[in-house]
């Protein structure tokens, strides 16, 4: 079994469920994202959040994936003031939703001062709901802007066991280890952190506080990327022990502790009715013939797959 804890489930189809599924992906975690193009209003921002705790979370299950997200403002967006306040007014509302797992993806972006500015709200918020916090380190500068992050972190009372830092690289694991919070490494094709770098990581720095992810989204991306990475592991000779901590266990040890994720919810999995609809909408399209379980089949699927 495979976690993704941070994936942009809403711009991949339907067949990418499905092929993860069939790869042993029980989870995902979907943090709050760029769409790509500027927001113009925060109710775009309401719809788009509003997805993400409701359609995505019914999609997901219809083909037996357990979604999971993650809410905030975005460090991107941050720099609109104007679009930043209104979301900050409505992020209490969804955070508190069923299946919101942290507050995320927040950080930086180009370590402006107004990025700064709703990071440190946002940390704030996620302690004064008692929430883990999930954050995006910056492509750019990302050592400098890692620390960064980390150092605010810090500065506002949160424990470092309580922060998951994604987007790492070589240049910033060994501090993330050191000062005790959860690295995370997105595996994307021919950029970021590639698979083969990956198992150099894990052979050097073992596999405690260390977790990957695909982080796919609308770009040039791999929705296979976690499972295709342990299968690399195991090939280039990591420990079965490894490999399972760090595409599964790990992230289950780190989101887990906010009190929404929990094994339980994929080991006995509800059954599939794809005759269920979501505010009057199927996942299927016309003639396509409704997969159906009972409780037991649900079982069974886990233990086949």
């Amino acid at each position: 079994m495979y976690i993704d804890p941070h994936i942009h489930m809403l711009a991949r189809t339907t067949a990418d469920y499905e092929a993860m599924a069939a790869a042993g992906v029980v989870a995902v975690i979907e943090p709050a994202f760029w769409i790509g193009q500027p927001r113009t209003s925060v109710g775009s921002y309401i719809d788009y959040l509003s997805t993400l705790v409701g359609w995505e979370r019914f999609r997901a299950a219809q083909f037996g994936v357990r979604h999971y997200c993650s809410i905030g403002l975005n460090s991107k967006e941050a720099n609109n003031e104007r679009l930043a306040e209104a979301v900050m007014e409505i992020l209490p509302r969804f955070l508190l939703k069923e299946g919101v797992v942290a507050v995320g993806e927040i950080g930086y972006d180009e370590q402006t001062p107004a990025e700064d500015k709703y990071f440190r709200a946002q940390l704030e918020l996620a302690k004064e709901l008692g929430m883990l916090v999930q954050i995006h380190t910056p492509h750019r500068d990302k050592k400098r802007g890692t620390s960064r992050s980390m150092a605010v972190c810090l500065e506002h009372k949160l424990k470092p066991d309580r922060v998951i830092v994604d987007h790492n690289n070589e240049e910033t694991v060994r501090e993330v280890l050191d000062l005790g919070f959860w690295a995370a490494f997105t595996i994307y094709p021919r950029t970021k952190m590639g698979n083969e770098r990956m198992v150099e990581i894990v052979r050097q720095y073992g596999s405690d506080l260390i977790f990957i992810n695909s982080s796919a989204d609308w770009g040039v991306s791999d929705p296979l990327a976690v499972p295709k990475t342990a299968q690399l592991m195991r090939e280039r000779g990591i420990a079965e022990e490894h490999v399972r901590r760090v595409t599964y266990d790990n992230a289950l040890a780190a989101f887990a502790a906010g009190g929404q994720m929990a094994e339980s919810h994929w080991l006995s999995p509800p059954a599939i009715d794809q005759r269920t609809l979501f505010e009057g909408n199927s996942v299927l399209r016309g003639g396509q013939e409704p997969r159906v379980e009972t409780k037991r089949s649900a079982k069974e699927r886990m233990l086949i797959e």
